[in-house]
Order: C-alpha cells, then structure tokens, then sequence
C-alpha cells in the first residue's frame, strides 16, 4: 500500500518537477519620443511623436529547459511594436524567432537570427544602436527578401542584419575568444531560364565572425557571401572595437568600419567613432559617422544624453545632424526611424526628447 501511494505521489508530480527544470519569461522595451525634424528641403520643421528613437519597442519571450549534463534548450520569440500607432511589424516575430541547444560548446540556433556582422555592429557602436545617428544606417536588408529575387540580400545596396532560414553557430568563450557561423538557406528554386545559374546553392547566404574580449577591451570581424540568383556573388564586411576605461568611471570609446560590396552597384561603406560617458544618473554620448558610396558622402555629428530613473526606466534626448556633398542623398538613422532626404545635396537634422522603459 505505501509503495502505491509513493507511486502516486512521484507520477502528480511529475508535471512540478518538469517545471522547475524549464522557465519562460516575458519581456520588453517601451520606447517613445517627441521630434523636431527637418529634412533639409523646402518643406521646413516638423514636430513628429516617434516610436523607438533609443531602443526599438518590441515585446518577446524566451525560456530554457534544463536537459542534464550542462546541456539546455532555448528558444526566444520578440516581436516589434510602435508605441505612437499600436502598430506591429509586418511579420508578428520578426525581430527574432529560434529554437535551439546550448552547452559547454556554444549555441546553435535554427530560425530568425541576428547575423554575425550584426553582432560586431551592436558590441562597436557607441549609441547602442540606438539614438539618430546609429550604425544602423549600414543596414539595408534581412535575408532573404522575397521582393528581390534577384538579390536575396535585399535592393537597398547594404549590409544585412537578420537572417531568415538560417543555421547559426556561437561558441563559447575560450580565453575570451568567440567564433560566429551562420548559413541561411535562400531556399530558390531553380530553372533553365537563359543567364540563370540552376544551382540550388544560388541565393544563399554564409557568415562567419571572431570576438575577442579581455578586461574592457572587445575587438571583432566578421563576413558574409552571398550567392546572388542570377550571377556573381555579394560579400559584405565589417570590423569593430571598444575599450572601456573602468579607472575613468566607466568612458567608453567604440569604432567600427563595414562595406558591403554589389555586383554592378558601387560598394557602400561606413565608419564611425564614439563614446559615452557615466555621471552617476547621466550619461553623455557622442558619435561620428561617415557614409560613401561612388562620389557620394554625408557625414553626420550626433549627441545623446540619458537619465535614469531607475534601473528600468530613463528620460533621453537626443541631436543628430548630416551634411551630404553635391551627390549625397544618406539619411540619420535611429532605432527604428530613418530620415531620409527628399533630394541630393539636402541636410537633414532632428532633436528628440524621449521616454524609454524596459520589463
């Protein structure tokens, strides 16, 4: 009879025990701002309220599940929104969907995921991806993009940041060295229509990357091909590098360089140098940034301030200014907002006063 009963109490529990060994959490980023914006044109100032001007809104959830012997299942689902409209992104996970295993060898992760260059850009860009005047300019593209068959990685002539379809690798750290690998699968089908290749690797995307990281120093690279359709390959590079002065409170200085290369489309390329710096609630950013592409440059100046209120919550502004040359059309880019001008040789500029809460 006790044997039944223990039998018993072990199969009831058997549901508690499953989950104490997995946990799901939710998780999020609010994000609003109110903006004057010019775009350099005749149309003068505007007063705009945005969505994500220092980190894109988004909500999300991710979880593990404990498999024994160091080994985990993980997954993460995030989702965008814009606080202004209620709006969501066009696809509900967009930002990242995967499942996967991690050990003492690393991650590996099938699905939506940040490519390796995206990861030098995020770990070397001063703003944090966030604020007008981010590295995020560089990025033009996701992978594939279903409206340009031609070119998976997108038309807009640079780099690509997520990645669909994918395979992807992170080791663990040895020594403070991290390798990156990711494959895409641009999943074309292939025809004998006349200058297309029919190869079933046409249309696929491979990367890989290397961090290291000792003390306050990170230093990274990384590179991704990608098999065009039609002809001839896109390659797309990036490297990046921070220190963090702990002996000076914390003042961080971040830089970073990527081009992305297009057959038949001069190379664009861009380079900025930043840092910030802690005064207790405050702390005071700045970056510069340079695009070109062919005979085209803007160059742009960009400030940033935070405040906290807690650990969760912090007031910002923001100022960011571009000066484009004759043949320069670049626009300042923020988490989520790009101002783009209406014609050559125009210089846009924006000054944002925001509200960012995180869960």
């Amino acid at each position: 009879m006790q044997v039944k009963r223990l039998a018993i109490a072990l199969i009831a529990a058997t549901p508690l025990f499953a989950a104490a060994q997995s946990n799901v959490q939710l998780y999020g980023i609010l994000d609003a701002a109110v903006s004057s914006q010019d775009l350099g044109g005749p149309e003068g100032r505007q007063t705009v309220v945005n969505s994500g001007n220092q980190s894109s809104s988004r909500f999300g959830f991710r979880g593990s599940e404990d498999l024994g012997n160091g080994l985990k299942a993980i997954f993460n689902l995030e989702a965008g929104t814009a606080i202004d409209t209620g709006a969501g992104d066009s696809a509900l996970f967009g930002r990242r969907a995967v499942v996967g295993l991690e050990g003492a060898f690393g991650a590996v992760t099938l699905g939506r995921e940040y490519s390796p260059i995206a990861s030098i850009a995020a770990a070397s860009d001063a703003f944090g991806q966030g604020f007008y005047g981010s590295n995020l300019a560089a990025f033009g593209a996701n992978f594939p993009n279903t409206a340009a068959a031609a070119a998976p990685a997108g038309s807009t002539n640079r780099l690509t940041r997520r990645l669909g379809n994918s395979i992807n690798y992170k080791s663990a750290s040895f020594a403070g060295l991290r390798v990156l690998a990711a494959f895409a699968a641009g999943e074309t089908t292939p025809t004998t229509t006349t200058n297309v290749n029919t190869s079933l690797e046409k249309g696929n995307l491979w990367g890989g990357g290397v961090e290291y990281t000792l003390g306050g120093l990170y230093l990274g690279a990384a590179y991704h091909q990608i098999k065009r359709v039609a002809a001839d390959e896109d390659k797309e590079m990036a490297v990046g590098g921070s220190y963090r002065f702990d002996q000076l409170g914390g003042f961080e200085i971040k830089a970073n360089w990527m081009k992305a290369e297009r057959p038949a489309v001069a190379d664009y390329k861009q380079a900025n140098i930043g840092g910030s710096i802690p005064f207790g609630a405050h702390r005071f950013y700045v970056n510069y940034q340079q695009q070109k592409q062919a005979n085209a440059e803007g160059k742009t100046w960009a400030l940033a301030y935070t405040y906290s209120l807690s650990k969760r919550t912090n007031l910002y502004a923001s100022y960011a200014s571009l000066d484009n040359n004759s043949t320069g059309q670049f626009g300042i880019t923020s988490s989520s907002v790009t101002l783009t001008p209406t014609a050559v040789n125009r210089d846009p500029d924006v000054f944002s006063l925001g509200l960012r809460h995180s869960f």
